[in-house]
């Protein structure tokens, strides 16, 4: 990693990840930072990691998801920027229509299973058989220039997209008619005149 980038990355979690000393001198925010990228990285057990930076792995196991969690409540707002309004989202979809001629997109949703090696006892939960790989899936919503809209990761790979997506607080939202998308409109596709089927 960019030593600017880590800086810049530690500067914005320091106080999230900095925990208050109870009996002995806490670690710093620095090495639990370095940890978890490492971490995210190689997939590393919490045991290798422990050799590699001299800190307990049962430590490395409870500060790991905590850090993670700290990143993404830094920055959700400014990586998942979920349209509110119907200005915002003819925004979006304007921005499709002028770069790929896609007119009243207002996002690609699709799936993505990532590939992880697969978790102690957790049989086939986490083992898609159509890919055959264990696997955690990531579903999102991207805009034109494929920033992230909205994203749900972490569901077990034995899941489909469409599972995921049933699961999601997305669906929720679409049937609740919550999203307030613009209103539909007409656009004429050819001069011509289509079949009409009874």
């Amino acid at each position: 990693m960019d030593p600017n980038l880590f800086a810049e990355l530690l500067l914005r979690v320091t106080l999230r990840i900095t925990k208050c000393p109870r009996s002995r001198r806490p670690l710093e925010p620095g090495l639990k930072l370095a940890i978890t990228l490492r971490f995210l990285a190689t997939g590393n057990s919490y045991r290798f990691l422990a050799y590699d930076f001299r800190v307990a792995h049962n430590s490395i196991s409870t500060f790991v998801p905590e850090v993670c969690s700290d990143i993404y409540e830094e920055y959700k707002e400014e990586m998942f920027n979920m349209p509110s309004t119907q200005d915002e989202w003819k925004a979006v979809a304007r921005r499709f229509g002028t770069r790929w001629n896609f007119h009243h997109c207002c996002g690609a949703i699709d799936g993505k299973h990532i590939a992880i090696k697969k978790p102690n006892k957790s049989g086939s939960l986490y083992y898609n058989y159509y890919k055959r790989f264990c696997s955690v899936v990531l579903l999102a919503i991207v805009d034109a220039n494929y920033s992230f809209l909205w994203c749900k990761v972490g569901a077990n790979g034995s899941s489909s997209d469409a599972g995921v997506f049933n699961e999601s607080t997305l669906r929720g939202a679409l049937e609740d008619n919550t999203i307030v998308f613009p209103h539909r409109i007409h656009f004429q596709a050819t001069t011509g005149t289509f079949p009409t089927s009874s």
